[in-house]
């Protein structure tokens, strides 16, 4: 069977959910075919021959620029099974079935997968029998890069002397035991997570040492779901590789229960945490169920500069209930812990995300705040109370994003955010100085873009 696999977009990362079906497709007797849509342009030519194909989602942009995508596809391709598979197929099956999607698979994907080639080989036109979301363990195979672009055509990493590393992209965990209620991954995983082998992952990693890698950025929900499997993890790593830098995602609430391992952390090669933060209000922490305080993040913040590892923290800037003094509160916090160059402007414009399925629905009278599910947009549109906090988000967006294309420098942009925030609320602006903006960290060439809206510049790759 031919198949063509299509990642539409993932923060500039060399794709696990391409490699590694691939490596099982193969290993099925399959040929196939990997199309990087971040890197590559849509081939016709490989499409319309294949008799499956199959688009990875593990992100709301590359869900809305597959949604895009589906009619071309299935003009290039009429006569060819199309599935959809990763975080975000499940949640949004009904809209991808009505854009031509024939087989819809979430969670643990892979068992689908060659379920669905051993379905179509018996008959092309059988329906899906597979279940939509599959959370059972998985054997998993090394993935196989071989036919996805090298690596150096990648985001990169880059270090605060303006020093570069070509980045490799690694998975040993999926899923989260945790329940945060706006997270995508709970509404499929359930508080659910999976670990891929540590001889897997160490494998990969070495493929890609070999292909060029000097950093590997590990692409789990949160590293320390389970310590004992990360550290078996980064120890091999080490081992093998001690030239080999990483960086990791964890959350505030690991960091405190784990600090005891950040120093084997440190040691083993870590450069930097991401954790999403999200607020500094304690009461929107709350409703989010984050497991964690204002007082938590600000003594993270210490215990890793202790252990000598920098923090990148993620927000969710605005949300129902976000103020204007709240959002001047969020970057005075930023400022206080000298935070500026840890955080990519694009993460004070982040908008709240209600995709279907979201946990936000647990808390009493939030359905009331949102308007109906938007297949355009994939989400349930809210509008904030008062209007001006809209007007602000609105107007940082596309600070953050001109600041970007003109090659500003995090802090020169936060600089203008700064001001532009402080007009917003009608409050004097104190004047920022170097002083205030806190070392430069290590960090990808590619800002975090997994909630914000894609360009179109991005949709317009095929």
């Amino acid at each position: 069977m031919k198949i063509v696999l299509v990642n539409p977009y993932e923060i500039g990362r060399q794709p696990f959910g391409l490699a590694e079906p691939a490596a099982l497709l193969t290993k099925a007797g399959c040929t196939v075919r990997c199309i990087d849509l971040s890197i590559q342009k849509l081939d016709a030519k490989l499409l319309a021959e294949a008799q499956l194909v199959g688009i990875y989602i593990a992100m709301h942009t590359a869900t809305r620029i597959a949604a895009e995508l589906l009619p071309r596809i299935r003009g290039i391709a009429p006569r060819a099974h199309i599935c959809t598979y990763g975080l975000y197929a499940p949640m949004n099956e009904d809209l991808l079935r009505r854009l031509g999607v024939n087989t819809v698979l979430g969670g643990e994907f892979e068992s689908g997968l060659l379920s669905m080639v051993d379905r179509l080989r018996s008959d092309m036109s059988a329906v899906q029998t597979e279940p939509v979301v599959n959370l059972s363990k998985i054997p998993f195979l090394v993935p196989n890069r071989t036919t996805l672009p090298a690596l150096s055509n990648y985001a990169h990493l880059i270090l605060p002397d303006g020093f570069t590393k070509t980045v490799g992209f690694a998975e040993a965990s999926r899923g989260c035991k945790h329940l945060c209620r706006h997270c995508p991954v709970v509404p499929v995983y359930d508080g659910k997570f999976r670990i891929v082998p540590r001889d897997v992952v160490v494998s990969d990693i070495r493929n890609q040492v070999h292909a060029g890698a000097e950093h590997i950025s590990f692409g789990d929900p949160d590293f320390l779901n389970g310590p004992g499997h990360a550290l078996k993890v980064v120890r091999a790593l080490h081992r093998e590789f001690p030239q080999v830098t990483y960086d990791v995602t964890i959350k505030i609430e690991h960091i405190l229960q784990h600090q005891e391992l950040l120093s084997e952390l440190k040691d083993t090669g870590c450069l930097f945490i991401t954790s999403a933060v999200e607020s500094v209000d304690n009461q929107i922490l709350e409703y989010l169920d984050k497991g964690h305080t204002r007082e938590d993040f600000i003594a993270a913040v210490g215990i890793l500069r202790n252990a000598g590892i920098a923090l990148a923290p993620t927000f969710v800037a605005f949300t129902p209930w976000t103020t204007l003094h709240g959002y001047l509160d969020l970057l005075q916090q930023i400022v206080d812990l000298n935070l500026v160059e840890s955080i990519p402007p694009v993460q004070l414009s982040i908008r709240l995300l209600v995709p279907k399925g979201s946990y936000l629905f647990k808390l009493p009278g939030f359905a009331e705040r949102v308007q109906d599910f938007d297949p355009a947009t994939l989400g349930y549109p809210w509008h904030h109370q008062d209007p001006r906090v809209d007007k602000l988000q609105q107007t940082i967006q596309a600070c953050a994003a001109s600041a970007e294309l003109e090659g500003h420098s995090r802090s020169e942009t936060f600089s203008e955010i700064w001001r532009l925030a402080h007009r917003a609320a009608g409050e004097p602006c104190l004047v920022l100085t170097r002083g205030h903006f806190g070392e430069k960290i290590p960090r990808m060439s590619e800002p975090w873009y997994c909630c914000a809206e894609p360009t179109r510049q991005q949709l317009g790759a095929f």
